[in-house]
């Protein structure tokens, strides 16, 4: 009853306060301090507040607000407002932590408002008054409170309003913080400094509730606050993280261990959802940050044993308050566990109101989580090293931030974070993310340090680290390259990593030490560091996986992890000392049955484990790297790995369900079915690529147009990825590839024999895939050494594969190896092996599945050129079966005019289809052919009507492809010619660049063909218009350098018909504008001098019959450019006295055909222009003739 009436009486003295000051203000308006002190600050506070529990929440709302409009409106014509400030933020704050108010957008904006202006005030007379800093803290922790009960109404405009607020405070704050600093040349502690700046420790926590608060706004809404509200807010950041490193305020005590803690979590909360661009904030923040990576350990005793509590000395004024005897008793505290240390905290307070009260007003909760500490860490020693270490964590997580937000622009930040030398030397002074990693007494602290260096060698930094190159460090002071420094760096890595793979006990951390040290291999450009790099990390894997893991719980992850390692490191560039030391190993430990200590001895023996599908999963992984880095070991391990094959097989009883694959003793899963017989497939399919001496898809193709001499040194070799990686031949690998063949033959025999019968049956799709794919690494010297039986079982199991399976990837599989195999010279021989792919890959180009159509499409290409030889090489031996290859190549045809409709991938295999067939097809003269002979070379002016180039760049002005024929296309093949010619031009004007590379190389065949009358021909116009559209035009060096080749290949000028006069037109404007072209593409930038190289080719070839033209208008034309292809002809005689690569023998030959090219073109031009009475310039390119011979 009493409790009862006291709240009534505190509603009603709540109630009769503030209507008695909305009536005082509107008619006696006096002082407003006066009234507000009086009427509402006057009575009981205790009893004043208890009154809000009792009444509406609207109406509390309102009175607050009106209060704070009134105060606020008052300090434009009050000066001492101090006490009226204060007391109004007190009231609001005891408020708002006992109802929760009744808030919309306008209200908030108005306390924010308000809020800004008595912070505002505050700070400026906090000079004088350190007291204000408890009324500042109040206005931030009623934010928090009010966030905190109106989080769902909160919309986010009135988050940004916060956040404006908020980086406005922090940005305020930032003159007093500089007003503090005192240069010394040993910075005193917090403790220290508060004795003799009592308002020294409260600006700093008013600093970490802002901090806090920002942070957490960030947590909650950051993803939807716009471009310039993040770009302020890491301005802010970027200030404060600056003035910190510039007064050099890194000071390691517990307030401004919780100050770098908030200010650094507000910054990965920032970080990691970036707005915009950081990159100019980088390397500011990177120097800022590095200060903190060694933070907490580098103090003398005294800093590590701070105060654990915080009290005031007085009302109104907050300072710190550290003895020595608390450190000293905190210090000696028995070990209480977590649970208990949180109880014990909880009896204390309930024990000492003054302490609770204290806590309740404290600014900073100093206590840290239950989480925050770990056993596997052992006991800190107090909670300040506690909280520096998570500074330390904090300070990396940002970096790690950073390289993430930015990694482009951090890739120049490795020279700061990482060491350069004395790797495994620690530092006490001097911090890096290595050093952190390596003796950091904290573990989280290591293993934010991991992640880092994980996010670090991601991304962009792989193609970044291939400029490193290892050179022993130079004298002191001297300057370094980037490229040394990077190689510096990267073998103070290996070193620390290496240690750490050798020496770490924490399972966790090691787990991300592996993850570490494989993006580190596949970023090592090894070829550029010490020899003996690469053998060092294999050795080192090798005996750490044997030594094996004592933790039971993660010994398979870990060994995993090492096996991933060890793989990544045998998938780098080949090496020569690995390859000389398995070399070694396999002459002694496969012959010596007593030693096993190999590298492909310890792969064997993981690779056997069945038991545990993880590890042998990566073991076989790791036996692939092996056979396809260095083929030539694979020989002798052949044994072996057909015996993991067969175990494999026999174990998995292969055509039974996985499911069913159960270890009978514990009647659990332990053998992981299709994925592990798949490894060990690839693993056989790879070795036997190895030993045969697979190179890639043979070409049988006698086109000689890139062979020109003045483009043979041009020539690039194609690495193909399915191959194994071979060095450069000589005339011993020759021999030694001779032997490996018929060793190749009995591997495949045994293949054929004894795992093919099973596999290729399988029930699995995922098997039957990878056995068919085996096929298309066969080589042709196997394929025909091979008994006709097994040349059969090869073809028709891919027949079979390819037309009968239902799952697309094994028909994909199937028609990718009918590709290789049609490819053999001999299978040219065997009309009935032709006709059978024919057959299935025509099936397959019609196939819903485009992953199908792309190899079927390759096949077809393959097969086209292949019956090449079939109808060309042999014409007696199959003259009976003329009426079946009419058939044949008029399905081919057919097949490929219509996938040159189909996407872009497929597109390009068809155009190369329909060149080949172009090339040999016989075409019969038409009707409308004029009766030449061969032998007139001589066209006259009245046949050449010139045909002027579309304007640059518009293909499409060619129609498509649509061909006007005066000529009636009667005859069947004529109508076919045609037809592959429109489609040329339609899929140069709507391909992509593969596409019309493709087209310029089938254009080639095309001209090759001898039957073939251009100059009767009325598209023959539009193609060469589109050869020199694209020689001229295109981005492209590839397509250019095919374009000029093209060009170079009608024999002779009547060949270029009417279009004669523009190909030397437009070659003389290329080579003459060569120079001033701009390389959009820096990929394009290698195939500069072959795409001189071909133009200076096709120039010499088209000017060396210039002579046959009786067309004035282009002599004309050779007289006008006489000045510049004469100083071409001068450069070019020049530069024949260049040494080039080739042998010597070769290289005098080339050279002789050069000059045998050139002085034909320069009699052509002096015929030409003594015929136009150009005497002068005759007589110069005379002396230019007699210069070359």
């Amino acid at each position: 009853m009493a409790a009862s009436s006291s709240s009534v009486a505190a509603v009603r003295s709540w109630r009769t306060a503030f209507l008695t000051l909305r009536d005082e203000t509107l008619t006696n308006p006096l002082s407003i301090p006066q009234l507000v002190q009086s009427l509402i600050f006057s009575n009981s506070h205790s009893s004043f507040i208890s009154a809000v529990a009792n009444l509406p929440a609207r109406e509390v709302t309102s009175d607050v607000l009106f209060l704070i409009k009134l105060v606020v409106n008052a300090s434009q014509f009050e000066e001492d407002l101090i006490p009226t400030f204060s007391n109004t933020c007190h009231l609001i704050h005891d408020v708002g932590r006992r109802v929760s108010l009744d808030l919309n957008s306008s209200s908030w904006a108005l306390i924010l408002d308000s809020f800004t202006k008595m912070t505002d005030f505050f700070l400026a007379k906090a000079t004088s008054n350190a007291a204000l800093y408890k009324s500042v803290w109040e206005c931030l922790e009623t934010l928090r409170y009010l966030v905190s009960e109106n989080q769902r109404k909160c919309s986010v405009s009135d988050d940004i309003q916060l956040v404006n607020f908020l980086t406005r405070f922090i940005a305020r704050s930032h003159v007093d913080l500089i007003s503090l600093y005192r240069p010394s040349s040993n910075q005193k502690s917090t403790i220290a400094m508060g004795k003799k700046f009592p308002r020294y420790g409260s600006l700093w926590e008013v600093q970490t509730a802002a901090f806090t608060m920002l942070g957490e706004v960030y947590s909650k809404t950051g993803s939807s606050f716009t471009v310039d509200v993040w770009q302020s807010t890491i301005q802010v950041l970027r200030k404060m993280m600056d003035l910190l490193a510039s007064k050099n305020l890194v000071v390691e005590d517990i307030v401004l261990s919780g100050f770098y803690e908030s200010v650094l979590h507000c910054l990965h909360l920032v970080l990691i959802d970036p707005k915009g661009s950081i990159s100019e904030h980088v390397s500011g923040f990177v120097a800022s940050l590095k200060m903190f990576f060694v933070y907490g350990l580098t103090g003398g005793p005294e800093l590590m044993s701070a105060a654990v509590g915080f009290k005031e000395k007085q009302p109104g004024s907050l300072s710190l308050k550290s003895t020595s005897e608390e450190a000293k008793r905190t210090k000696n505290t028995p070990y209480r566990p977590p649970h208990l240390r949180k109880k014990d905290s909880l009896n204390t307070r309930a024990q000492d109101p003054q302490s609770s009260s204290d806590h309740d007003s404290s600014m900073v909760d100093v206590t840290s989580s239950d989480s925050d500490y770990s056993d596997n860490d052992g006991l800190l020693k107090d909670i300040n090293s506690s909280r520096c270490s998570k500074v330390r964590v904090s300070a990396i997580v940002c970096v790690q931030d950073l390289c993430q937000a930015d990694p482009k622009s951090f890739t120049t930040q490795w020279t700061t974070l990482l060491p350069t030398n004395d790797v495994l030397k620690p530092r006490k002074f001097e911090g890096n993310l290595m050093a952190t990693l390596l003796f950091d007494p904290y573990l989280k602290a290591r293993m934010a340090s991991a992640s880092a260096l994980a996010v670090m060698m991601d991304g962009p930094a792989t193609v970044f680290l291939q400029v490193a190159e290892y050179k022993e460090s130079t004298k002191c002071g001297s300057f370094v390259a980037l490229s040394s420094s990077l190689g510096q760096i990267l073998m103070q890595l290996h070193t620390g990593i290496l240690y750490l793979i050798q020496h770490e006990t924490n399972s966790r951390l090691l787990v991300l030490v592996f993850k570490v040290f494989m993006l580190l291999i596949s970023g090592t450009p090894y070829s550029r560091m010490p020899g003996d790099l690469l053998l060092k990390v294999i050795l080192s894997l090798q005996a750490r996986i044997e030594a094996g893991f004592p933790f039971k719980s993660d010994q398979t992850g870990l060994q995993v992890a090492a096996i991933s390692c060890l793989t990544a490191a045998l998938s780098v560039s080949p090496s020569i000392q690995v390859k000389e030391m398995i070399l070694e190993e396999e002459l002694t430990d496969f012959v010596e049955d007593d030693k096993k200590s190999g590298v492909l001895l310890t792969l064997v023996k993981y690779s056997e484990r069945l038991s545990n599908p993880k590890i042998c999963f990566e073991a076989l992984q790791a036996l692939r790297a092996v056979s396809h880095n260095y083929p030539e070991l694979m020989l002798v391990s052949w044994g072996q790995i057909s015996a993991i094959v067969h175990k494999f097989l026999r174990e998995a009883g292969t055509g039974v369900p996985t499911k069913t694959w159960k270890e009978q003793a514990e009647n659990i899963v332990l053998f992981a079915g299709e994925k592990m017989v798949t490894a060990a497939i690839k693993v056989l399919d790879e070795c036997l690529r190895a030993i045969s001496g697979f190179r890639g898809t043979e070409d049988f193709s006698d086109e000689k147009f890139l062979d020109a001499p003045f483009t043979s040194d041009c020539l690039r070799t194609k690495k193909v990825s399915s191959a194994p990686s071979y060095g450069p031949q000589s005339l011993e690998d020759t021999k030694e590839e001779r032997n490996s063949c018929s060793s190749g033959i009995e591997q495949w025999v045994e293949t054929i024999e004894k795992h093919m019968p099973v596999i290729l049956w399988d029930t699995s799709a995922m098997v039957r895939t990878a056995s068919v794919t085996c096929f298309a690494g066969i080589t042709s010297s196997v394929f025909f050494s091979l008994t006709k039986e097994k040349q059969d079982f090869v073809v028709s199991s891919l027949i079979s594969a390819a037309v009968h399976d239902k799952v697309p990837s094994v028909r994909s599989a199937a028609c990718r190896a009918i590709g290789v195999v049609s490819c053999f010279l001999k299978t040219s021989e065997s009309a009935e092996i032709l006709g059978k792919f024919i057959h299935a890959v025509e099936i397959n180009t019609r196939d819903p599945v485009v992953s199908v159509r792309i190899p079927a499409s390759w096949a077809l290409a393959n097969i086209c050129d292949s019956f090449r030889h079939f109808v060309d090489d042999f014409p007696l031996k199959h003259s009976t079966d003329s009426d079946t290859n009419s058939q044949l190549v008029e399905l081919l045809t057919e097949c490929a005019l219509r996938v040159t409709k189909d996407g872009d991938k497929i597109k390009s295999n068809a155009v190369r289809a329909l060149g080949n067939l172009a090339r040999f097809v016989r075409y019969k003269s038409s009707s409308c052919a004029h009766d030449k002979p061969e032998g007139n070379t001589r066209f006259s002016s009245t046949c050449n009507n010139t045909t002027m180039l579309p304007v640059r760049g518009n293909l499409k002005a060619f129609n498509g492809g649509a061909i006007n024929s005066s000529c009636s296309a009667s005859l069947k093949d004529l109508d076919s010619l045609e037809r592959m010619v429109q489609a040329f031009i339609s899929c140069v004007t709507t391909g992509n660049v593969k596409v019309q590379w493709n087209v310029c190389h089938a254009l080639s065949n095309l001209f090759l063909n001898k039957t073939i009358q251009l100059q009767d021909m009325d598209w023959a116009p539009s193609v060469f218009g589109i050869l020199l559209l694209l020689l001229r035009d295109s981005p492209n060096f590839k397509i250019r350098i095919q374009a000029a080749a093209a060009l170079s290949v009608p024999a002779s000028a009547l060949d270029y018909g009417k279009s004669f006069s523009d190909v030397v037109h437009g070659l003389e404007h290329v080579v003459e504008n060569l120079g001033s072209d701009q390389i959009s593409i820096p990929s394009s930038f290698k195939y500069r001098i072959a795409l001189e190289k071909q133009l200076t080719a096709t120039m010499l070839h088209v000017l060396s019959l210039a002579s046959a033209t009786d067309h004035q208008p282009l002599k004309n034309f050779l007289v006008k450019k006489a000045s510049f292809l004469e100083d071409w002809f001068k450069r070019l005689c020049s530069s024949l006295g260049e040494t080039t690569a080739q042998p010597e023998i070769q290289s005098d030959s080339i050279a002789n055909q050069k000059k045998e090219m050139i002085s034909k073109a320069i009699q052509s031009l002096i015929e030409v222009y003594e015929g136009n009475n150009q005497h002068t310039i005759s007589e110069k390119f005379k002396k230019l003739e007699g210069s070359v011979s």
